[in-house]
């Protein structure tokens, strides 16, 4: 108990992974090989994530915003080139672009699925555009058909940031199978976690073969040691966050499962509260993989009082998320400011995420659902 006090129940995080003596074995088995580098584990993790996937090529990465970059280095966006992506995201999605100079164009989002309206990325499309990059938010699938159809009758890039949606499904594939490349992230509060870790997804060994050399500092795989062919990056995933995906992986389907039943008792226990707004389901062509629980406050509701209030009882919460155009970094850079993105505006003031994780009790869920509601109750 907390402080000492049998009165005063445990605090519950907003998140927290799932690990066991599964992953420990693993992480004790690279320890004793002395190969903490560049060693069969990497490889026994690509395979495993591979073949997850349904996709032959997988270059495991340091994260996911390192994949990000390096998807955008093999899509050859330079600088000047300009990107239309999400606004309604972690700050990766669009940082990724700005390590190369290229310009982030924010199109607005769908009001439900929080995804790139394709309306919205078609009015963007310039002359000056060379790749479209749709964020799977929240685990929730984009519309690739629409988006991806965009790209190629305009002849732009591809890329999908995928890193909080490992274990869904777009039409019946798995995300990382469509071809396109694909970023993958396995930060601890993600479905399954490599401590710090990502991965990319592409449809080629030719492009494999260079994601897998960007990473290492451009080295070739037929030079020796210190011939670099590429101005590369240290971008590797070292052999015990490889480990951990393999333990995590081979016990994904129960994390998902996990998630799905901490999802579903949340929304039963929601779903007559007027004052939430709940997550788009999913339909025959969008199935989700659980990322995080994200409620969106009704106009009116004071987020901020409810956070406080959440908080003196011992409840995590979080603001997912702000908008990446209105962060101070982009306003100050770009001269961003409210009215880029309505949609996507209006949606970040109101979110809310909620502790959500593989291991969450029902009592602990019953908590939470009754401390939102008298927050809200309070907030108005």
């Amino acid at each position: 108990m907390r402080g000492g006090d049998p009165l005063t129940p445990e605090p519950i995080p907003l998140a927290r992974p799932l690990i066991d003596e599964r992953e420990e074995q693993l992480v004790l088995e690279v320890l004793r090989s002395g190969r903490l580098a560049l060693g069969p584990m990497i490889e026994r993790f690509e395979g495993a994530l591979g073949d997850r996937l349904g996709a032959r090529y997988v270059a495991a990465v340091s994260s996911g915003t390192a994949g990000l970059h390096l998807a955008v280095r093999l899509a050859g966006i330079t600088a000047g080139d300009e990107v239309i992506t999400s606004p309604f995201s972690f700050v990766a999605s669009a940082n990724c672009l700005l390590y190369e100079g290229a310009l982030p164009v924010f199109a607005d989002v769908d009001e439900r699925s929080f995804n790139l309206d394709p309306a919205a990325v078609e009015d963007a499309i310039t002359p000056r555009t060379r790749a479209i990059l749709p964020v799977d938010i929240f685990g929730y699938p984009a519309e690739l058909a629409e988006l991806r159809e965009l790209a190629e009758r305009n002849g732009l890039a591809f890329i999908e940031d995928a890193c909080e949606a490992v274990g869904a499904e777009y039409r019946g594939r798995p995300l990382g199978s469509l071809g396109h490349p694909t970023v993958l992230a396995f930060y601890p509060n993600k479905q399954m976690t490599t401590a710090e870790g990502g991965a990319v997804a592409v449809g080629t060994e030719e492009e494999w073969r260079l994601v897998k050399s960007l990473a290492n500092q451009g080295r070739s795989d037929d030079g020796g040691w210190l011939q670099h062919v590429h101005l590369g990056f240290n971008y590797r995933m070292d052999e015990l966050s490889a480990a951990l995906g393999v333990a995590q992986l081979e016990k994904l389907d129960r994390l998902l499962a996990l998630r799905a039943q901490a999802a579903e008792y949340y929304t039963a226990a929601l779903k007559t509260s007027v004052d939430v707004e709940l997550p788009w389901p999913d339909n025959p062509e969008h199935r989700r993989s659980w990322f995080v629980y994200v409620v969106k406050l009704a106009e009116g509701v004071d987020r901020e009082a409810v956070i406080t209030a959440m908080s003196a009882e011992g409840i995590a919460t979080s603001r997912y998320l702000p908008a990446v155009h209105l962060q101070p970094y982009m306003r100050e850079r770009f001269g961003h400011a409210e009215g880029l993105a309505p949609v996507c505006e209006n949606i970040s003031r109101r979110t809310l995420a909620l502790p959500f994780f593989p291991s969450i009790a029902r009592e602990q869920q019953n908590r939470v659902v009754g401390a939102l509601k008298r927050a809200i109750d309070r907030a108005q």
